[in-house]
């Protein structure tokens, strides 16, 4: 109730102080749930103010007894990620940002508890960091939560084409939405790095369209898939297994990679018809030896 009242309260340092003063009369031990969420709108405050070493001096701590807990009511937790996702955009940490803000969508009903405006804001500030995430490869879980639906028909549309365009490692999809980038700033100041990340989905989806035993790439097909000159291939498949995106090894004179492995990931409708038809193919392979080998075992 407290909490709620403090929301109400317009100017960030009379909220801070109501809230601080509601925190020193809060028995930790007996109440450690109350005392998260008081840490947790104490640490908002202070973001809101501008205290960003105040703010994650006091997410920590929040953290450090939230750890420990078990059971804890959704509105704890939704109050902690809240605040964590909020902390790190204003850092423009967007690997921190895109895990707490799906974390803290995960405790809250997205269709009751945000307003359209908040709904349309959270999607296109997590598509934003999935691109420029450096170590975020995978979008599987932003693509299938209802989140991205407030992209739909807004001028923000293209940027949900975009992310499956990166899930799918599409080239020509890429190079075909890049002319709308200048509409984010953000993405076109980073577009060397998003050339690079396209160019690593795509190098995963050439290996995922292979059967297991054709994962043997030449360092030209590999150009060729990715768009890149053949001098920058044998880089690109270094960044690839640095990342943890592939597994495998390198053959620098035969100009070969044989990938053993790819990272699991969501798949488009288109890829999933792809892997139909292999899995069909495989299966009429599989009906064949069992037809030669029949009559020796009767």
């Amino acid at each position: 109730m407290a909490t709620k009242v403090s929301k109400e309260i317009d100017n960030p340092q009379t909220q801070l102080s109501f809230l601080t003063s509601l925190l020193s009369r809060i028995d930790t031990e007996k109440a450690k749930e109350a005392h998260v969420l008081l840490l947790a709108n104490i640490a908002h405050a202070k973001l809101v103010y501008g205290d960003l070493v105040g703010t994650k001096t006091d997410m920590d701590a929040a953290w450090k007894i939230l750890d420990q807990l078990d059971g804890v009511d959704n509105a704890v937790n939704a109050a902690y990620y809240r605040v964590a996702a909020e902390y790190y955009k204003a850092k423009a940490e967007y690997a921190p940002y895109y895990k707490h803000s799906l974390l803290y969508l995960a405790c809250v009903d997205v269709a009751s508890d945000l307003t359209r405006d908040e709904r349309l804001l959270r999607a296109h500030d997590l598509s934003i960091s999935a691109f420029l995430g450096d170590t975020i490869y995978n979008f599987g879980e932003l693509l299938m939560h209802p989140i991205l639906d407030a992209l739909d028909n807004t001028q923000y549309d293209w940027i949900k084409k975009l992310l499956f365009t990166f899930n799918e490692g599409n080239i020509g999809k890429f190079e075909a939405l890049a002319p709308l980038f200048p509409q984010e700033p953000i993405l076109e100041q980073n577009y060397p790095f998003l050339r690079q990340k396209i160019c690593l989905m795509a190098l995963i989806e050439s290996v995922f369209k292979r059967n297991v035993n054709d994962r043997t790439l030449s360092f030209q097909s590999i150009a060729e898939e990715t768009r890149l000159p053949l001098d920058e291939v044998e880089h690109l498949i270094m960044k690839a297994l640095s990342l943890k995106l592939i597994r495998g090894s390198m053959n620098q004179v035969d100009q070969k990679a044989h990938i053993t492995w790819v990272q699991p990931r969501v798949l488009s409708r288109v890829q999933i018809g792809e892997l139909a038809t292999r899995l069909g193919a495989w299966m009429e392979k599989l009906g064949d030896v069992e037809k030669r080998i029949a009559p020796e075992v009767s």
